[in-house]
């Protein structure tokens, strides 16, 4: 990373709106395993009963937008109950800016705002190689199922409170925004 530039990750406002979509749509352009909607999906996202504005995020470098990522509440479904998680997606950078540790900064940031608000776990479909480094497994761990199928090492959880997804075993249920 470019220990000269200055990287400020705080809450998204409604005037980064189209900025961000621009971010994410640039940040996924050449990405192959995308459909290149990601921007449609952020802002359908943020109309929805799923949208947290706290944790909707921007990364600032030189009062510039360069980064975006969001949480959203989804819920683990079994017979009996419905538990409570967040959902990572999507985490974008711009091309210029990626592999600098800004995407690293924005989830830190947004785990730790989610553990704070009281929320307890985060469900990921994402680079396996990526993604552990900040605590996520494979959900199948904890007997928790993508509603689609999807790689199992993909697919993956992380605990905000420890133990959290002890005995939550169940199916993942999206919120329509990501299927329409």
């Amino acid at each position: 990373m470019n220990r000269y530039m200055n990287i400020i990750i705080r809450q998204e406002t409604r005037n980064d709106y189209k900025i961000t979509e621009t971010v994410v749509e640039k940040a996924f352009k050449n990405e192959k395993h995308s459909d290149h909607s990601e921007q449609f999906l952020v802002a359908k996202l943020r109309k929805g009963d799923v949208f947290i504005p706290e944790l909707s995020i921007v990364a600032e470098v030189d009062k510039k937008i360069v980064g975006h990522a969001m949480f959203t509440k989804l819920c683990i479904k079994n017979r009996d109950e419905n538990y409570p998680t967040l959902a990572l997606a999507p985490v974008s950078v711009l091309p210029g800016f990626q592999n600098q540790g800004i995407g690293s900064k924005m989830i830190l940031y947004g785990l730790n705002r989610s553990k704070e608000m009281g929320f307890k776990s985060v469900i990921v479909l994402g680079h396996e190689k990526y993604y552990p480094r900040f605590g996520f497994k494979p959900a199948s761990e904890w007997g928790i199922k993508a509603p689609y199928d999807v790689p199992d090492e993909a697919f993956m959880a992380v605990e905000l409170e420890k133990e959290a997804l002890d005995n939550v075993a169940g199916t993942v249920i999206y919120g329509k925004e990501f299927s329409e």
